[in-house]
């Protein structure tokens, strides 16, 4: 619990309505980001964007839709981040040369280093995003077609990202070199669309088609489609905490259904923690997979131990941790008459500062059950994510400076177990792959699949400079 996840990002080509398909496609990828949206849209002769703070629906109506004419577009949501709407994507630019719209998930590591640098040759920026970043370092490239000022800037970037850039005539996309960032490629149509998520191609009827390969750039316009390299593919390093706790279960990445994975993440848990319980409840929503297939390998009752009110968005989205705190109370209820008198088994996905866990152990053990076994499907987090997930600083890491045992009385629960990092490859479907596993598992172990720059700012402080 309270992982902050940085962005989706939804874009189509070739379709009468881009605007509207691109509202659903966010809907899908609402929950990789609350705080804010935006669609940018082309006709082929001008781009039009509209973006705004708090959810999809907040932020378009039926009149701004009808207003994004044109059949390409791409867009948005945002977690959160410094205020202002000049820092919601897509971020749209105008010039003589033509417009350029970029959505971009993940986190360049070097982008203060790029940034500096840029304002040393002139450039002036509007945002405290490394989108922007990436956006003049496009546009100050030499080169004159647009892949290839792209392929420039990317050759100038470390880190994750799944990038998606529009002008009036084309649609280009990008995966980082290792693969960090989901990103995958569909069809509707005649028209082609990608998202960070295959969910979102269920809502508007699109076929999944493939991912996108590491360090590949796939171009999008009205010849079709059109795929080449701007670099040769490094260790692929799939965010593992997009199986563990980000996607949504109905959709896949790498061939992997993210229901399957975390069922089998409490199947796995269930004989690595050999707990006796009476019940077995799962911490809404990312949790329930695996408390399902927990229950089923150890045979006890699954129940619905936790309720959560749908009302209240999800609390690691809360741009504070006061409001992370009090979000788990107006955000979890425990069903009394399925916890009281029982010996509780809460499944979670993940512990990061230890204050959500806490709340929600006390307020089973205040609803009546007698024991409390939290068994978490994943292992320790120890170590901050540099790829644009907020697990903030290793000082906040409660795993970082404490065992599993202080960590249990710390949250008051009878007994606390990790899945062990293979047991989560096996459960995935990674395991036997040595070190090159497929997946980052940086945040567990402190391996990281890039290089990490000394001054390298989370995703969080950077946008708070």
């Amino acid at each position: 619990m309270s992982i902050n996840e940085v962005c989706g990002v939804f874009g189509i080509w070739g379709h009468p309505d881009a605007a509207r398909m691109t509202y659903y496609g966010l809907h899908s990828l609402q929950h990789r980001g609350q705080e804010g949206a935006g669609i940018v849209v082309t006709d082929g002769k001008r781009m039009k964007g509209i973006k705004g703070d708090g959810l999809v629906n907040d932020v378009f109506d039926e009149k701004k839709l009808d207003s994004l004419k044109g059949s390409g577009a791409i867009g948005h949501v945002r977690y959160t981040g410094k205020s202002g709407i000049e820092n919601i994507q897509p971020l749209l630019f105008h010039s003589s040369s033509g417009s350029l719209a970029l959505s971009h998930t993940g986190n360049l590591i070097n982008a203060n280093d790029l940034k500096h640098q840029l304002e040393m040759q002139g450039s002036i920026f509007q945002t405290n995003t490394d989108t922007e970043v990436l956006a003049h370092l496009i546009k100050r490239s030499g080169y004159l077609a647009l892949k290839d000022k792209v392929k420039n800037a990317l050759s100038m970037v470390k880190g994750a990202y799944a990038l998606i850039v529009l002008t009036e005539d084309e649609l280009i996309i990008a995966q980082d070199p290792n693969g960090l960032r989901p990103l995958s490629i569909g069809k509707v149509g005649d028209a082609y669309c990608v998202a960070s998520e295959t969910c979102a191609y269920d809502l508007i009827g699109a076929e999944y088609i493939r991912d996108v390969e590491p360090g590949e750039l796939i171009i999008i316009n009205d010849e079709g489609i059109h795929e080449e390299r701007f670099s040769l593919s490094g260790s692929h390093a799939m965010c593992t905490m997009e199986y563990v706790y980000f996607s949504r279960p109905d959709s896949d990445i790498r061939g992997i259904n993210i229901h399957t994975a975390r069922k089998n993440l409490g199947k796995r848990l269930a004989l690595e923690a050999n707990v006796e319980g009476d019940v077995v409840t799962g911490v809404p929503d990312s949790s329930i997979s695996s408390a399902i297939g927990f229950a089923e390998t150890a045979g006890i009752p699954y129940e619905l131990g936790l309720i959560k009110n749908r009302y209240v968005g999800r609390t690691f989205i809360k741009p504070t941790q006061e409001l992370r705190e009090q979000g788990v109370k107006m955000k979890l209820s425990p069903v009394r008459k399925v916890v009281e008198g029982k010996r509780v088994i809460m499944v979670d996905d993940s512990i990061v500062r230890g204050t959500t866990s806490r709340r929600i152990v006390r307020m089973l053990k205040e609803a009546g059950a007698t024991e409390v076994h939290v068994c978490i499907s994943s292992p320790p987090m120890t170590n901050p994510c540099f790829y644009g997930i907020d697990v903030s600083t290793h000082e906040e890491l409660i795993a970082s400076s404490h065992s599993v045992e202080e960590i249990r009385e710390i949250i008051g629960a009878d007994s606390l177990t990790f899945l062990s990092v293979e047991g989560m490859l096996k459960a995935i479907g990674r395991e036997g792959l040595g070190k090159n596993c497929g997946q980052c598992m940086a945040c567990f172990t402190g391996e990281y699949p890039t290089e990490i720059y000394p001054d390298t700012p989370l995703p969080y402080e950077k946008e708070m400079e």
